[in-house]
């Protein structure tokens, strides 16, 4: 049972853009938040060219871009049921499994939320928009 200041477990982890992968340096593109209590998996990227530029002029920011966006859309597709091998939970474990690309996933964390849609805009502010 759910009541108003029930809190669920969470799991997230940062999209960041890594352009030259062999330098290593890297900046936060976006989240994607998972939350199995209440079928939630969802991502948010917020692409700031310049930050990703001041680490190589050179990086191709249109398809930074694009492989952020695809794990964003990634998220908001229907999927089968666990028993089917393709429910959230393995959605959420492929999109964040390590890898050595130019957008990659960071380790997963997790938290606790009453609010997992509010907890994405506040980690994205957080860990992903520039200070204000």
């Amino acid at each position: 049972m759910s009541g108003p200041n029930q809190l669920y477990p969470y799991s997230y982890a940062i999209l960041r853009a890594v352009p030259r992968v062999e330098r290593g340096e890297f900046v936060n593109l976006g989240v994607i938040i998972y939350c199995q209590d209440l079928d939630y998996l969802r991502a948010r990227a917020e692409i700031v060219p310049a930050r990703i530029l001041a680490l190589d002029p050179q990086a191709n920011v249109e398809l930074i871009s694009r492989a952020a966006e695809s794990v964003v859309t990634a998220c908001e597709q229907p999927v089968g049921s666990n028993r089917e091998n393709a429910g959230l939970v393995t959605r959420f474990g492929i999109l964040t499994a390590p890898r050595s690309t130019v957008v990659q996933p960071s380790p997963v964390h997790t938290g606790l939320t009453g609010d997992p849609a509010a907890t994405l805009d506040q980690l994205v502010r957080l860990l992903v928009l520039p200070p204000a």
